[in-house]
């Protein structure tokens, strides 16, 4: 499960502020039906901070009744300890095969928080953990002694990791230091899409994809590729999607492009983030369209 392609779908949620349960259903359909190795509901992409632990339970279990059998990874990352608690506990009653946690907060971590977090949510996990590592959204910064503490707690599978050094060399040096650190059960994934390449050709067993939650198929080409060690190969399909990687440091992340993205395939209503948040505006969305129209990106 924790290999391959992860793929993490938008949580569309239109003007009236609830979750739209059809077109999220609609949309891990088209994901298990693409051959998707895992489904990530609930991530970063997936909005959960945003949302209720009502709502949140109620994703968990459209994800997991329209993934065919595919197993579904659901995003747990809360404030408050007791909060994670009780999503964990949504998750794993709604049939999820895993979780993913990331240590949110309002006020600054120390190791020793995150590290508590994780030891009592752990304690009472009956299905695999996925740390995630994502400092552009926590500001927070695993070091590799934390990681290290962490994977030996009872349930940790797998650690989703932020973009490796650009120099292929240094890349695969830093997965192999990983690897040393951690237990041979602990998988290694990359995340941030435009470094996906070079963090499987580097020897990571899972990329973390938003684009493969909208786009599954050049996300699982770019996937096989690397996993076959036609490394060129996986090099050159992510050099053909570097006008999305563009995108998404224009503005800031891929949340908001792959919205406009997913609207303007008609895969959700025009809009689809919760508020506050209000997506991209005509011009941009236009620039969106074009750039799918160039790498012929289709629903």
């Amino acid at each position: 499960m924790f290999t391959g392609l992860s793929a993490f779908p938008l949580t569309p949620i239109p003007g009236n502020g609830s979750v739209d349960e059809k077109a999220f259903a609609a949309l891990v359909h088209r994901l298990a039906g693409a051959g998707v190795d895992s489904i990530g509901a609930l991530g970063s992409t997936g909005s959960y901070a945003y949302l209720t632990r009502e709502e949140r339970a109620r994703v968990a279990r459209i994800a997991v009744e329209h993934a065919d059998g595919v197993p579904v990874i659901v995003g747990i990352g809360a404030l408050r300890t007791r909060q994670v608690l009780q999503a964990a506990e949504d998750a794993q009653n709604a049939g999820a095969s895993g979780v993913l946690l990331a240590p949110v907060s309002y006020q600054p971590l120390t190791d020793e928080d995150v590290f508590g977090l994780f030891k009592e949510v752990t304690a009472s996990l009956s299905i695999p953990l996925v740390i995630y590592d994502n400092p552009r959204t926590t500001h927070f910064t695993f070091t590799d002694e934390l990681y290290t503490r962490l994977a030996r707690l009872p349930q940790v599978a797998s650690i989703k990791i932020p973009a490796l050094p650009d120099d292929p060399t240094e890349a695969r040096a830093r997965v192999q230091h990983l690897r040393r650190l951690l237990p041979h059960t602990v998988t290694v994934g990359i995340s941030g899409d435009a470094a996906a390449a070079r963090g499987l050709n580097a020897g990571c067993d899972v990329w973390y994809s938003v684009i493969g939650g909208s786009f599954p198929e050049p996300a699982l080409a770019l996937t096989r590729a690397a996993q076959a060690g036609r490394h060129e190969h996986a090099l050159e399909e992510s050099q053909r999607l570097q006008p999305l990687w563009d995108l998404f440091a224009q503005h800031g992340g891929s949340l908001r492009v792959v919205a406009a993205a997913a609207a303007h395939l008609g895969l959700t209503a025009h809009r689809n983030l919760p508020l506050p948040l209000r997506g991209l505006d005509t011009k941009d969305c236009a620039h969106v369209a074009t750039v799918l129209e160039q790498l012929q990106l289709h629903a």
